[in-house]
């Protein structure tokens, strides 16, 4: 086979996309790995998940310091940041992994071709001067900021989550435009590190996917840690450094070295010539798929935040291999309905599920069970008491319909939820796991019992 032909070409290579090149070269397929980038990753490797990770790490140590240490006895001088160097320590991590991917792509033997891909035809696309054909081809570009079109990005004032994880001065005064995960993750960064953070929400509620009890004891610990948060505010405009939005007939003003605009991301696709290859879109711009991420077009696929669905790096990682597997002929699997969705601040917030707002809006008869972290061992020893676990079951049949909670490492604990839902476990089920004593783990364990009123540790 020639060098410019191919069994598969990926468009984009981040988490979705280099997850879908490494399953199909597993299964023996010619793979060649487009992005224009040079450092592999995507989004989230590079300006997304990972550095805002690192960022949120490095300044939950300097909180605790500052804010924390001496409870534990622990005597040391008020804590400096030094910026420069907690950037560094931020881009060394995205370099490590970025690195890893590269070595990975190269060890399966995948073609890495750096470049902006552009359909010629539905099997063949351009990169430059150079062409290349395959049998099949997966769009998995991702997505991109929205911009407000009343408030350009500008990169210095009006800035995007990717001009957010770089700032090389902790802005006085920083306004958040958007109550999602992202506003509120790097909201919390700038804030611990000495930014007076107010979040302009437009909804009624921050975390909107929650539940309102969730949000309710979320939006009170935010407030204690130092952000302001407004709700039901839309946001109007810009001007001579102050912010302007109105709530009703109340117009409201906020002063703002910088603001951050996070009010979502939309499909990119741009510049791919999807309309040469014959490419459908919605009315949303996403790329039209069936119910096996195949496009209108036979042979070319799409995947990630550049289709309908949530758009969240393991959901793009999950299309990805099931996309390979059936590319190879074999039995790929996704189960869309249970794909968690986490907000890394500190206490962090995970969902996974039907909600109990949604299951009652929806007419589902449901039993809940809570367990607060405030009666959890573990918790009180490593000062973690903030937040509960809250399950929803089905009120005739126990089987689990969804999950949320808000506490510390949130994220890691609600697996296990997912792994009992996957299997259509019953609250009965989780709280008859036995789970390690101590851990945080056995809130899990007491909010399944607590479903049926059996949690042993509370009444």
């Amino acid at each position: 086979m020639p060098d410019s032909s191919y069994d598969l070409i990926v468009i984009g290579a981040g988490p979705g996309g280099y997850v879908c090149a490494f399953r199909a070269a597993q299964l023996g397929l010619s793979v060649a790995l487009v992005d224009k980038r040079a450092e592999l990753g995507g989004t989230c490797l590079n300006v997304g998940c990972i550095p805002s990770k690192a960022l949120l790490h490095s300044s939950e140590h300097f909180a605790f310091v500052r804010d924390h240490a001496a409870d534990h006895g622990i005597e040391v001088s008020a804590p400096k940041i030094d910026l420069a160097k907690l950037m560094a320590k931020k881009d060394a991590v995205v370099t490590k992994l970025t690195g890893g991917v590269a070595q990975l792509a190269k060890a399966r033997k995948i073609k890495v071709i750096t470049g902006e891909a552009k359909f010629t035809d539905s099997k063949t696309i351009t990169i430059g001067e150079e062409s290349y054909t395959a049998k099949h081809i997966v769009i998995a570009t991702g997505s991109a900021p929205v911009e407000l079109p009343f408030m350009p990005y500008d990169g210095k004032t009006i800035v995007s989550s990717d001009h957010a994880i770089g700032f090389d001065s902790v802005p006085e005064k920083l306004v958040v435009v958007g109550g999602g995960a992202i506003g509120l993750e790097l909201g919390s960064v700038w804030a611990r590190l000495g930014s007076q953070v107010t979040v302009v929400e437009f909804l009624p509620q921050i975390a909107g996917a929650s539940d309102k009890d969730i949000v309710r004891n979320f939006t009170r610990i935010l407030k204690g840690q130092g952000l302001t948060i407004e709700v039901g505010a839309k946001v109007t405009g810009f001007k001579d450094g102050v912010l302007s939005a109105e709530r009703g007939d109340k117009k409201l003003t906020f002063p703002a070295d910088k603001v951050l605009v996070s009010v979502g991301r939309r499909p990119y696709a741009d510049n791919l010539g999807l309309e040469t290859a014959g490419v459908e879109l919605d009315e949303k711009k996403r790329i039209k798929v069936d119910a096996k991420l195949k496009t209108n077009i036979d042979g070319v696929y799409a995947i990630g935040d550049v289709v309908a669905g949530p758009m969240l790096a393991h959901k793009a990682e999950e299309d990805g291999v099931a996309v390979a597997e059936w590319i190879a002929g074999k039995a790929g699997h996704i189960n869309w309905d249970l794909m968690p969705a986490i907000i890394y601040t500190d206490p962090e917030v995970a969902t996974v599920g039907t909600g109990e707002d949604a299951a009652k809006a929806a007419g589902i008869k449901v039993k809940v069970g809570k367990f607060n972290f405030a009666a959890n061992g573990r918790a009180i020893a490593a000062d973690n008491v903030d937040g509960f676990v809250k399950i929803i079951a089905d009120a005739d049949t126990d089987k689990i319909l969804g999950a949320q909670i808000l506490g510390h490492n949130a994220g890691e604990l609600i697996s296990e939820i997912v792994t009992h839902m996957e299997y259509g476990g019953s609250a009965e089920d989780l709280g008859r796991t036995i789970h390690a004593h101590p851990t945080m783990s056995e809130a899990v364990k007491e909010a399944g019992l607590a479903v049926s009123k059996s949690a042993i540790h509370a009444l």
